[in-house]
């Protein structure tokens, strides 16, 4: 009896497990169907997806917009369009402005100086005035590899000065820019000149430039690179210029500094270490340097220059000489003048440049024959204002024998005998505001004015503010 129990429950058993494992057996199968068919359903997907992805490329490839194409593409040429519409007048703004320079500033400046320094103790002691300037450089088209540049140059101003007692001096204040009419602002076309540079050989380490028109003589010639802009440097005329050419007259310029005139130059790049070059240039005088007369018996300047890096500092070494077949003779007069000068600057530190000028007339009657200025500016860096500037600068100009002969001989004629020379000295600190504003105090004395010995000593003080851009 007991054996057929145990043989019954394992029987019942074996059932029973059977029965089990057929449900088991179902769900398996059911789940690798379904399995299998997200699969397919993925795979078509991804078919669709490339499908479309090669539309797409397709359509994009033109630039042609179709209502058959898909339409992301439709809406991104849409975009591309809409930019490209944007971008047409911006594009062809900048290709017309492409080329073109502009720069401008200005200068305003304020002076004062004791009433027995002026001309008319009763003018008053301060007097201010502005001048403004505006340069356009354009491109002036190509003729095989030389290159043509057009440049305009408009001056405006108002105010003349102080007028200070005579001196040898052309002026405390080169600045000034005024008219007949003191209630209106002087305007002028100060310069407009056509330049061809012409390269010499492969390269352009050698070239030649021809310049023609309404020039500024002192922009091609006896410039320095520490001693000739009166709107951020010195402002007395002996330190701007030559002071034989400018305070002198010799220049020949009409009454604002410029003339009609013709350069031809040579620059030689080839020894990075020590560029030169050459130049010559001839130029309307007198009446004809204000086209109100004959253009023949020019001014005439020939300057050669060199500029070596001294300890790795550049620096420029300038000498010339000059004819004025119109120079104007202090007793009035009208002959020829002629002369011989030299200009250099040179940085001897990182924050110091030197600069000295000498003048020295072979003919004509002058006021002074012989003109020596120096001076240095100093960077602010040793205190921390790197973009300021300390500048001094001290001037000698000796009395010509010709005219210390005519004043001793009549020195009633002309007010006092003239012997010895003027001594000129300037002081100023350049304060940098920002890129764009700079304002500048300043100092001045003239000693033994027009090498009068008993003339006062005269001071000027003056503040200077100029926005440039």
């Amino acid at each position: 009896m007991p054996r057929k129990l145990c043989a019954r429950s394992a029987l019942a058993l074996a059932a029973a497990l059977s029965a089990a494992a057929l449900p088991l057996s179902s769900v398996a199968a059911t789940d690798t169907d379904a399995l299998i068919a997200q699969v397919k359903a993925l795979a078509e997907r991804v078919e669709r997806l490339e499908a479309q992805n090669i539309q797409l490329r397709t359509a994009l490839e033109s630039d042609r917009i179709s209502d058959t194409e898909p339409e992301l593409a439709t809406r991104l040429k849409a975009v591309e369009a809409q930019q490209q519409a944007m971008k047409g007048p911006a594009g062809k703004l900048a290709e017309a402005f492409d080329g073109i320079s502009v720069e401008g500033s200005l200068t305003g400046m304020v002076q004062h100086a004791s009433r027995n320094a002026l001309a008319d103790p009763t003018s008053g002691r301060s007097r201010a005035n502005y001048r403004g300037d505006l340069a356009v450089t354009l491109p002036g088209g190509d003729f095989g590899v030389s290159k043509g540049t057009v440049f305009v140059h408009a001056r405006f101003g108002q105010g003349e000065g102080l007028g200070l007692r005579p001196t040898y001096t052309g002026t405390a204040n080169s600045t000034t820019f005024s008219g007949t009419d003191p209630d209106d602002t002087q305007f002028t076309l100060a310069q407009a000149w056509y330049q061809l540079d012409m390269p010499l050989g492969e390269g352009d380490a050698n070239k030649a430039t021809f310049t023609l028109g309404k020039i500024d003589p002192f922009g091609f010639f006896d410039q320095n690179a520490i001693a000739d802009d009166e709107t951020r440097h010195f402002s007395n005329n002996v330190f701007v210029h030559n002071p034989l050419l400018d305070s002198g007259g010799d220049i020949g310029a009409d009454r604002f500094g410029f003339s009609p005139g013709a350069i031809a130059a040579y620059e030689n790049t080839s020894d990075k270490a020590m560029p030169w070059g050459a130049s010559l240039g001839v130029f309307g005088s007198g009446n004809g340097a204000n086209f109100s007369g004959s253009s023949g018996r020019p001014f005439v300047i020939a300057q050669a220059w060199v500029s070596p890096r001294i300890n790795q500092l550049p620096g420029t070494y300038r000498a010339y000489a000059w004819s004025n077949a119109r120079g104007a003779d202090f007793d009035g007069g009208e002959a020829r003048h002629g002369g011989i000068g030299v200009s250099l600057d040179q940085r001897v530190s990182d924050d110091l440049t030197l600069f000295a000028r000498y003048g020295h007339q072979t003919s004509g009657r002058v006021l002074f024959d012989n003109a020596l200025t120096l001076g240095a500016e100093l960077d602010g860096s040793a205190w921390r204002r790197g973009s300021d500037g300390l500048g001094v600068a001290f001037g000698v100009l000796r009395t010509s024998g010709r005219y210390a002969s005519a004043s001793a001989a009549d020195p009633a004629g002309y007010g006092y005998a003239a012997r010895g020379s003027e001594r000129i000295g300037e002081l100023f600190y350049r304060l940098h505001l920002n890129d764009h504003v700079e304002i500048t105090p300043s100092l001045q004395v003239i000693s033994r004015p027009a090498a009068n010995a008993d003339a006062k000593r005269i001071a000027v003080l003056g503040l200077r503010a100029r926005v440039g851009f």
